[in-house]
């Protein structure tokens, strides 16, 4: 029961945080993320937060901007193979 209560208040603090970070477009479009892909969304918020509480948000984040941190996160990581001869 403990439990459940401290992941509610957790849930709703990290929603607090993002909707003073987030536009409302942006703060509408992670809520459409995160029924279509909650990994991705957890991914998203973590990554806001770190960077809100290093104090590198000086603005809230528009839907533009919340797409371009997408696109970064989204994207394939690339494995190289080096080969010796």
């Amino acid at each position: 029961m403990n439990e459940e209560i401290a992941r509610q208040q957790i849930e709703q603090m990290k929603n607090e945080a993002m909707s003073k970070i987030l536009t409302k477009d942006a703060l509408e479009r992670l809520g459409r993320i995160r029924t279509a892909n909650t990994q991705l969304a957890a991914q998203v918020e973590l990554y806001l937060l770190q960077v809100y509480q290093t104090g590198k948000i000086i603005e809230k984040i528009t839907d533009e901007k919340l797409k371009d941190v997408l696109k970064t996160l989204s994207e394939p990581k690339r494995e190289f193979n080096m080969r010796r001869k």
